[in-house]
């Protein structure tokens, strides 16, 4: 299985409209959602068949037994997160603020608490004629790159003589992105022709050359900043990064947007250069451009 992930610096920049369009240009019986904190990818790509979903397990939480708590304070000096609040007499764990490092329960002379698994996101799978591998992580959890990579596992597992799959990655540089590239045999970055875009562009390529994957890069409304596209051109080349090819601000793609459609759906100028974009993609991966 050829893998091909998709990126961007930072959100906003048309990383899932590339991913959507690609998915439409290639029939790609393969594909997953991996922006775990804001998967949208579903909206646009309706996909039947049989639904799997199971909870994901994070990082463990503290609770507090009440019955068995005397209200000494110890739990709340100790905690360095600032986890424990209290409310007159009555000592609790905010969740939202515990890490689950455990020292509460240390401290506790009277084994008040205890630490238990925390249901953290919940995973979801579709298998038809087409898999979809998505996530969702709940607000204020922690290990999205754990995460991403259960994402990608199931895909992989469900649909392992599917011959080409696409990623649709998060934004930035972090935790989940790192576990995004992994493993994947090519990474296109969709770049923003602005200064702050050229130095997410600068951070993504340096995150990308620690795993060794082939990097290529494509410009989405390249026209509102020529001269910012020229010098993204320029790093590239100096770089000896594959440059795909740019992409005109065309106000269909919002139109598409707005209906929950792909640009692919309504055609138009940014339709037909991300279709040379994806037929450059496919040479790089040595597969049929369909």
């Amino acid at each position: 299985m050829k893998k091909l992930l998709i990126l961007s610096g930072k959100g906003g920049t048309g990383k899932t409209t590339t991913a959507s369009a690609f998915i439409r240009f290639s029939g790609a019986p393969a594909f997953a959602d991996c922006d775990v904190d804001a998967p949208n990818l579903h909206l646009v790509e309706q996909v039947e068949g049989t639904r799997e979903e199971q909870d994901y397990i994070g990082s463990q939480k503290a609770a507090i037994d009440p019955e068995r708590c005397i209200s000494c304070g110890m739990c709340a000096q100790f905690c360095r997160f600032g986890a424990v609040r209290r409310t007159g007499m009555t000592f609790s764990v905010d969740p939202y603020a515990c890490e689950g490092c455990g020292v509460c329960t240390l401290v506790c002379g009277q084994k008040a608490i205890s630490l238990s698994p925390d249901v953290a996101g919940r995973l979801t799978l579709i298998q038809g004629e087409r898999t979809f591998s998505t996530a969702i992580l709940k607000m204020g959890r922690g290990n999205s790159g754990k995460l991403v990579s259960s994402v990608k596992q199931a895909l992989f597992l469900k649909a392992p003589e599917a011959p080409f799959a696409i990623i649709d990655g998060s934004p930035g540089i972090g935790c989940p992105v790192i576990a995004s590239v992994s493993g994947v045999d090519l990474v296109l970055i969709v770049a923003e022709p602005s200064q702050s875009g050229i130095s997410d562009l600068e951070r993504l390529v340096r995150t990308t050359e620690g795993f060794r994957t082939r990097v290529a890069v494509c410009v989405n409304k390249y026209d509102l900043s020529p001269d910012d596209t020229r010098r993204i051109e320029d790093f590239c080349r100096d770089r000896q990064i594959p440059f795909l090819g740019c992409i005109p601000y065309d106000p269909t793609v919002s139109a598409a947007i707005n209906q929950g459609k792909t640009v692919a759906d309504l055609g138009g100028p940014a339709c037909e250069a991300l279709r040379e974009i994806y037929r450059r993609t496919a040479e790089l991966l040595e597969i049929p451009a369909v």
